[in-house]
Parts: structure tokens; C-alpha cells; sequence
């Protein structure tokens, strides 16, 4: 008889000696290999055996417990922590704290979230000081107009340059007009044509819009303007018409020598030249096509009935089609948090559509949502035509070169043939957009707090999400077109850029405060301009001077909070008065000038 069979006791003993003997039970898995039988005993094993290693076995198996219930404890940690994370990220998501990759941001130079900041320190002492400015209520005060000049010019293009009825003299010919570029270089390009036309005593033929491989975008003038409305607008000052006389349509233009482009017009031409070249060819062949005509047109020297119609067609004329207005409409409407009131902008823009229709309030104890609109220029195309740094490392400088060789060649033969300034150079000439963290520090030194709503047009930010880290860390109510409207809403817009941007257009000109970093832009001009025009002197704009601001980022190791805030909003301050149009500077951007705005005596 083996060693079980002489140590298990018979069950006669068992129960002469009181023993119970137990049901039977499953077999049961303590740890890998052993199993315990139906009497407890372990079998495999003697039972010398088991009494001499029963101590350590439960010792061990308290310490096997102890270690899977420590380490279940984490995992359920683990697990709990990484949801919490899923949906804090959603919310803020949501929020507008990282803006949705729907938004458009460009996150094609990098793909990781890695924040990129150029000025760490001020982007800290910032942060401090957008807390604080929690407790300040007069963040939208501040920029206010603080002079009177602005109150005393009045909009009054609408009623100069009326032409009396029955006008009959007999047209020269014929104007096309091609135009080019985006939503608002198209504008200023149509706004010059109604002008070069009635220069020319010519029929404007409704302008066409030049397809772009940059822009791809098909739309054409009655896709975003109400033609309708256009032509009977201006109809006492220039004729226009929606075609070309059949007689005239077969001709070939170009072999007629009326087909005029951009390299044969110098930019901003005078009304002398028109009147010696192109009218003289216009009545030899009844009509004339200009192929691009931007910014073909002087803005001075210019008869004051000129200077006068094209503000006319500007801010007056350029109606945006219902579809656009209704959208445009939603889209304000939603990012006032429907607590609306209306704003003097908004008749201009929305038609009938404008936002004084009572709405009821979900917190009637609150007012009006207020905002800021801000055009962040920070685009590829502009980041690689400005030639600047922005310390992305190599494989930044390789991409943004490898962008300029297509899209800028003339620009890369320049760089190659000419000894161009240097990174440093060009930023201490503020030649350099403003980055996202930059127009951050911007507006955390005026006093924009924490919760600030910010509504950001455009938002192809170059470097997508780890650009915008910085910003979104001070300002989190971040907020774009496509956050707002649903994707059933934006459809109809999706692959049309200058549609998208009527939208952002509206957004920017009836915001509480407008916020540009780079004034040269055609958008922050035209909006700007737009706010000077019908805002009658409660539209405040935030016009950065990129040379002094870089002056002051330049200190950032050294320079305390305090003093730069203060210079900050000095620069601001200074760069915000709206002044009279001197000689040669754009109509468009600054309106204040006779023929557009008046003065009373």
C-alpha cells in the first residue's frame, strides 16, 4: 500500500472517534497544479506533507490574496483614472478649451500635442493674471472709444453721388471683370470696378470670381452677394448688367487685344490712366476684360464722386444672399447664448433676418452673452511668406520651405539671389505674425479674464493643436463656426472657403470688441472698416503695432507682469484711435474720409 493509502483514516475510526463526514464537494483550483479532494485532503501529496508545509502554504496564499487584491486595486484605479480623462477631454472638448479637429485647425506639421511656447515666462505670469482678472467686470470697458471725433463723422455715402433719373448718355462699351483671390480681395475688386465703370461712362457686366488653387472655391458673384439688390442699388450712379449683348458674346477678347491682366496695369493706378489707355481701347472694341484687377485703382488721387461710390458699394451695395444672412444670423445668435440684444451692426448685415425678435432667456438674471471676435493670421501661407521663425525646429523650416517653393516661387528665387534679413531681424521689424500664445498675452495684459468668450475666424492655425496649447490654457471659451453651427447647417457651405468666410465676416463685425494681430490683412481691414463705417463709434477694435509689441516680447526673461501690461495697453491705446484717412491709405480700412463719411460743420 502506497504512502496515501497508509495515511488516510477509515472511516470506520472516523466515526468511532465523532468524525462528520462531509458532503461532497467540487473540486477547487487553490493554486496552479493542487487540487483539494472531497475530504479536503490534498491530494498528491501526504499528509506528513501537508502537515508540514500547511503553515507556509497559508502564508503564501494570504500574501498571494494580498498582492492580486493590491494589484486589482490599481488596475481599477488605472481604469477609473483613464475615463475620468476620456471625459474631462470630451467636456472641454465641447467647451471650446482645445478646438475640435472639425474647426479646421491644421495639425499637419505635427501631429503630437506637444506645446509649443515661445515665452514661457509671460505665458505663466499671464496665466496668473487672467485668474485675477476674474474679479474685474470691465474687460469689454476698457476699449470703449475714447474720443469724440469718431461720433462726429456719420455714414453718408448711400446719399452722395446720386445721379438724376433719366441719365441717357450713351456707354462707351462694355467692362469684365475677372476677379481674383479670396472673399475680400474679390470685395475691393468689385467695389474698384463700379468705379473704373462709371470713370469710364461703361456698362459693368456683374463680375466673375477666378477659380484658385489656393482658395478652390467655385462660388461665384450671386452665390454670395444679392445681384438683384446689387445692380438697383447703384443704378442712379452705373449701369450694370447681368451678361454681354448677345452680339458680343461670341467675340474672342483676347485676339481683340481687350483682354487686360494684373502685369499690365501697375497697382493703384491713377484715373488718368484709364482714361488715356483703357477708354480709348474700350470704345475701339465696345469691351474690355480685366483678368484679376486687384488693387488696380488708386485711392488717391480720385474725384470725390468716385472716392464717394466706392464706399457706397462697400458698405452699402454688398448684401449678402438670405441663406448666408440666415446662417450668419444662427451663428451670432448662438454664441450670444441667444440672450440677444440688438447690436447696431446687425441690420447691416442680417436683413431681415437681424436679431431684435425677443427671445426668452434661460437666465433672465444675466444680459447679453458679450464676445470677442478675433482674426488670428497665423495661416500657413502667411507663416511662409513671412520668412519668419517660430521654433519649430528644422523640420519646420524644411516644411515651410518646401510650401514656398510651390506656392511663392518668385519669393524663393529672391531668397536665393538676394542676401534677405534674418528671422531675428525681421521680428524686432514686426514683419512677423503674431503667434496664438502671443495674441494670448495680448489680451490677458488688457484684462480679458478667464471665462472671456473668444470667437476665432478663420482658424486654419498653422501647427494645429499644439499651437493653440497656449492659448486655450488661458482662454478655454474658444469657439469657431464649425463648434457652433451643426454639420447639417454647414453643408451647404462645406467646400466653399469665401461662403465660410461671409460667415466669419458677420461674426467679426457685429462681436462687441473686434481683435486683429496682423493689420495688413484683407479680412481685419474690411471688418475694420466695416465697424468704423455703421458702428457709430461702440465698435472697438484691437489693432496691435507688431513692431513695439515685439520690443516688449523681446524683455521676456527680464520684464514683470506689471510693466508689460502697461505697455501693452499703451500701445494698444495709442494704435486704437480711429483718425481721419490720410492721403493714400485704403477707403476701405479707414473710412473717416469726405466723399465716404461727413462731418458737420
Amino acid at each position: 500500500m502506497g504512502e496515501l493509502g497508509r495515511t488516510r483514516p477509515r472511516l470506520s475510526q472516523m466515526g468511532k472517534e465523532g468524525y462528520v463526514i462531509p458532503k461532497p464537494a467540487p473540486m477547487k483550483k487553490a493554486f496552479p497544479g493542487r487540487y483539494y479532494g472531497v475530504k479536503g485532503e490534498l491530494l498528491g501529496l501526504g499528509a506528513a506533507k501537508v502537515a508540514a508545509c500547511g503553515k507556509r502554504q497559508a502564508l503564501f496564499c494570504n500574501h498571494l490574496r494580498m498582492a492580486l487584491f493590491v494589484i486589482g486595486l490599481m488596475g481599477s484605479f488605472f481604469v477609473l483614472d483613464s475615463l475620468m480623462l476620456v471625459v474631462i477631454h470630451h467636456f472641454n472638448f465641447r467647451r471650446g478649451s482645445a478646438p475640435r479637429k472639425s474647426s479646421g485647425l491644421q495639425s499637419h506639421i505635427s501631429s503630437e500635442r506637444t506645446e509649443k511656447i515661445m515665452h514661457g515666462r509671460l505665458v505663466a505670469l499671464g496665466s496668473a493674471a487672467v485668474t485675477k482678472n476674474e474679479a474685474l467686470l470691465g474687460s469689454f470697458e476698457i476699449l470703449k472709444e475714447p474720443y469724440s471725433q469718431t461720433s462726429t463723422w456719420r455714414p453718408c455715402a448711400d446719399k452722395l453721388n446720386q445721379v438724376p433719373q433719366g441719365h441717357t448718355r450713351k456707354r462707351s462699351g462694355f467692362i469684365l471683370v475677372s476677379a481674383n483671390g479670396g472673399l475680400n480681395q474679390q470685395r475691393v475688386a468689385v467695389c474698384n470696378a463700379v468705379a473704373v465703370a462709371a470713370l469710364l461712362n461703361a456698362s459693368l457686366v456683374i463680375p466673375k470670381f477666378l477659380y484658385s488653387s489656393v482658395w478652390k472655391d467655385t462660388s461665384q458673384f450671386g452665390d454670395i452677394y444679392q445681384e438683384d439688390f446689387f445692380i438697383n442699388y447703384l443704378k442712379n450712379d452705373v449701369d450694370i448688367v447681368k451678361e454681354l449683348p448677345s452680339h458680343l458674346q461670341s467675340l474672342d477678347i483676347e485676339a481683340i487685344g481687350s483682354l487686360i491682366t494684373d502685369n499690365d496695369i501697375r497697382k493703384e493706378s491713377t484715373p488718368d490712366y484709364f482714361l488715356k489707355v483703357i477708354l480709348p481701347l474700350l470704345r475701339r472694341n465696345s469691351v474690355v476684360h480685366f483678368l484679376g484687377f486687384g488693387n488696380r485703382l488708386a485711392f488717391d488721387p480720385l474725384p470725390l464722386d468716385l472716392q464717394s461710390l466706392r464706399c457706397k458699394c462697400n458698405f452699402h451695395a454688398l448684401k449678402f444672399v438670405p441663406r448666408i444672412q440666415e446662417i450668419g444670423s444662427l451663428l451670432v445668435r448662438r454664441i450670444r447664448q441667444y440672450n440677444t440684444s440688438l447690436n447696431i451692426l446687425d441690420r447691416c448685415l442680417l436683413g431681415k433676418y437681424m436679431l431684435d425678435t425677443p427671445i426668452k432667456r434661460n437666465n433672465t438674471s444675466r444680459g447679453p452673452v458679450r464676445y470677442l471676435a478675433l482674426h488670428m493670421r497665423f495661416e500657413m501661407d502667411m507663416v511662409a511668406y513671412s520668412l519668419c521663425d517660430f521654433d519649430g525646429g528644422e523640420k519646420e523650416r524644411k516644411e515651410l520651405q518646401a510650401y514656398r517653393e510651390i506656392h511663392f516661387p518668385t519669393l524663393t528665387m529672391i531668397i536665393k539671389t538676394n542676401n534677405s534679413l534674418s528671422p531675428e531681424e525681421l521680428r524686432s521689424l514686426g514683419r512677423c505674425p503674431l503667434t496664438p500664445e502671443e495674441a494670448a498675452l495680448m489680451l490677458s495684459a488688457l484684462g480679458y479674464n478667464h471665462e472671456t468668450y473668444i470667437y476665432l475666424a478663420g482658424s486654419q492655425i498653422y501647427g494645429g493643436q499644439s499651437r493653440m496649447l497656449p492659448f486655450t490654457r488661458l482662454y478655454p471659451n474658444v469657439i469657431t463656426k464649425e463648434d457652433i453651427l451643426t454639420p447639417v447647417e454647414l453643408a451647404p457651405f462645406r467646400n466653399y472657403s469665401s461662403q465660410l468666410a461671409a460667415l466669419d465676416f458677420i461674426a467679426c463685425a457685429t462681436a462687441d470688441v473686434f481683435a486683429m494681430t496682423d493689420s495688413g490683412s484683407q479680412l481685419s481691414s474690411l471688418v475694420n472698416g466695416y465697424r468704423i463705417y455703421h458702428g457709430r463709434g461702440h465698435a472697438p477694435t484691437i489693432r496691435p503695432n507688431k513692431k513695439r509689441f515685439a520690443r516688449i516680447l523681446s524683455e521676456n526673461r527680464t520684464i514683470q507682469w506689471v510693466d508689460f501690461e502697461e505697455r501693452v495697453r499703451k500701445m494698444i491705446q495709442e494704435n486704437q484711435r480711429v483718425i481721419a484717412r490720410r492721403r493714400g491709405r485704403s477707403i476701405y480700412r479707414l473710412p473717416m474720409t469726405p466723399g465716404c463719411m461727413c462731418k458737420p460743420l
